[in-house]
Order: structure tokens, then sequence, then C-alpha cells
């Protein structure tokens, strides 16, 4: 299998992050949505990272679905099991990504669009959405902390280290580190665990590894 996108996106990370605890293989090709846009294209017509080439070509999108297929090879789950704990983890995840979403769109709106044609009450909710998401993921972790071990850490714990590393990288001066200082905490334990730093953030390539099996 393929996956196809950057580890500076948080998508692809989690995604490349997850394999390595499921011990599912896959080649990784750091191949970018704006540089390598043909090169992408060629894969994924769609252009959307992370892609999947799965080994008989046919290709998933969305980080969500991949590592669901990932969990059907590893027949095992990085979910919580009893439906209490799988609920939590599922608001966790929800919330982790709803965050990234919002950062994604800042980052888009700095990077893409001229000063000039900025909307600043566009900007102001999608700031205070974002600011809304990791305030509710520090205030969880206050009634129940996350797990940062390679052997009990789940879905929950890789998407929020991963998203908070992602917003710290990018947007640190709109949602400072000493706003969470518990997720703060949390995302550079999970940083230590040699599954992420395998995957770090940035543009390099994640080491090919053996087939699950």
């Amino acid at each position: 299998m393929r996956l196809i996108g950057m580890l500076d996106s948080p998508y692809v990370r989690r995604a490349a992050v997850s394999f390595q605890l499921l011990g599912v293989g896959f080649a990784h090709e750091s191949i970018s949505v704006f540089r390598g846009f043909d090169r992408f294209a060629a894969i994924n017509p769609v252009v959307k990272a992370p892609t999947l080439v799965c080994d008989d070509g046919e290709t998933i999108m969305d980080s969500s679905l991949i590592i669901d297929y990932a969990e059907s090879l590893a027949r095992r789950s990085l979910l919580p099991g009893e439906l209490p704990a799988r609920q939590h983890a599922l608001r966790t995840v929800g919330l982790a990504l709803a965050a990234c979403e919002k950062c994604v769109q800042l980052v888009y709106e700095r990077m893409l669009r001229p000063e000039d044609k900025r909307h600043a009450p566009w900007v102001e909710r999608v700031t205070a959405q974002l600011l809304a998401a990791f305030d509710a993921i520090e205030a969880d972790l206050a009634r129940r902390p996350l797990a940062a071990e390679s052997a009990t850490i789940g879905q929950d714990g890789i998407t929020a280290a991963v998203i908070w590393h992602f917003t710290q990288s990018v947007q640190a001066e709109t949602v400072p580190a000493s706003r969470c200082p518990r997720l703060q905490a949390f995302s550079l334990a999970a940083e230590r665990l040699p599954e992420f730093r395998a995957a770090p953030h940035g543009d390099g390539t994640y080491p090919v590894t053996p087939t699950a099996g």
C-alpha cells in the first residue's frame, strides 16, 4: 500500500502514526497538493491528502476512512470497545478534527487570499470555533487524562496530539500553548513515542514498514 501526502498535513500524519501503531505496513510518498499537483493528480485526480493506494490499485481518501481500512486489515481498533469509553473517545476525535478544519481554514485564508480580500467577521468566527474546540479538549483532560504510551494510546490521543502539534506549528499566535497546558503536556509526551518520531511533522518521508501478518 502507498500513503500519498506530506507529513506536514495532520491528516496524513495521523494516518501514518495509526498505521504503525496497528502494525500495518505501507510505503509513503511525500507529494504536495500544491507544488506536486500534477504528480498527485496522476495518482488521484481529486488531489486529496491523504490518499491511500491499496494493493489492487484502488484509492481511498479521507484520513478517518483510511484508518478504518487499516483497522480492518489489523483486525483491531484504536477506539475503545466499551460504549461509554468509545463515546468519549469519539467526542475527542471529533473536537480535534473540528479544530484542525478551522486551523486549516485560517492558514488558507492567510496564505492564499489577498489581505484586502479577507473577511474579518469570517476570520473571527473561525477563530472562535478553533478556540472552542481546543478549550473543550483541555477541559475534558482535567477530568479524563489521555494515555501517552505506545501500548495504550488510542485514536483520540493520536488525533489530539497530532492536531495540537500542527496547530502549534502554524497558528501558535492564535492558540498559544499556555491556553491549553494539559493538552500541550500530553502532545509533547506523545511526540516522544517512536511511532510519532518516525513520522515527524514536515516534508520528510516515512520509512517503508513491513506489511502486517
